[in-house]
């Protein structure tokens, strides 16, 4: 004869076990899945490595999959990116190439400027990958490397500067221009203030891109390249696909993209973790 008792114990003991079980799978599967994929991306980055005889680097934004309570949150070049990029460069011997896969929206103009003028320092060879896109920030480091390889279809973009506050951001060269067509009396201080730190903004975008692209094009090119990326002449998301760039920046853009990159944005897609690592790096342990 059963003991109701003892059948009610055995109840309990089963369900809270379940739930037990159920809180490890649901806790184990994410984390073996996000170690599954960190060790892909790393094999990947050492065969290309190895391929290539080159550090390579990632630093990728992906933004399509990134969401808190359903709203989308977009990921930018940051300070901890450019932290992760500088010492990756850092650590790298003086004689050993470069490589950084850049698939970005932009950012922080001090982080892309940091990253930009570390990357033009190191003696050996750089190159960037761009399967896809590297806007604003992203082009800004772009211009710093002997060798920029995109996919046909990718894309680089102008890097004039954008001011604004919580209310919004303005492109630099309008706010100028805003000054020029109308008078003091019948404009704000803000945008007055806004207009002067456009003006200044205008000047240290020229004189930053004309300090990366200096020993690499004459003065003619440079005043180019600073009228189609910085003047403002486009709007700030305006690409300038692989044919475009070529045309812009002459031989040093190729689209002999590795395969292994587009392996490797295929792994960055799955990954849904809260903060995905947007800087990997491989170490030179010796050749």
């Amino acid at each position: 004869m059963y003991d109701p008792l003892l059948l009610q114990i055995g109840s309990e003991s089963l369900f809270s076990n379940v739930w037990v079980l159920l809180f490890l799978f649901l806790f184990l599967v994410p984390m073996l899945q996000r170690r599954f994929l960190e060790q892909s991306r790393r094999r990947l980055l050492v065969k290309m490595g190895k391929r290539r005889r080159s550090v390579v680097v990632t630093l990728i934004h992906r933004q399509e999959v990134l969401t808190f309570l359903g709203i989308p949150l977009a990921r930018y070049i940051d300070i901890d990116d450019s932290e992760q990029v500088l010492r990756a460069i850092r650590t790298t011997p003086k004689d050993v190439p470069i490589d950084l896969i850049l698939h970005t929206p932009g950012g922080l103009a001090l982080a892309a400027t940091q990253i930009a003028l570390a990357l033009k320092a190191h003696p050996a060879r750089k190159t960037v990958i761009i399967p896809h896109y590297a806007m604003s920030g992203g082009t800004l480091i772009a211009l710093a490397v002997d060798e920029i390889i995109m996919d046909p279809h990718a894309a680089l973009g102008p890097v004039d500067p954008q001011l604004g506050d919580h209310t919004g951001s303005y492109p630099a060269t309008s706010l100028v221009k805003l000054l020029e067509k109308k008078k003091i009396d019948e404009v704000d201080d803000k945008t007055i203030v806004l207009a002067d730190q456009a003006e200044k903004a205008l000047r240290q975008m020229d004189g930053l891109v004309r300090t990366i692209l200096d020993g690499r094009c004459d003065g003619e090119k440079v005043d180019l390249i600073i009228e189609e990326f910085v003047s403002g002449k486009y709007t700030h998301d305006h690409p300038f696909i692989a044919e475009d760039a070529r045309r812009l920046l002459g031989e040093c853009v190729n689209t002999d993209v590795p395969p292994e990159v587009y392996d490797l944005m295929k792994l960055y897609r799955m990954e849904v973790a809260r903060r995905r690592p947007g800087v990997e790096y491989v170490p030179v342990t010796g050749k």
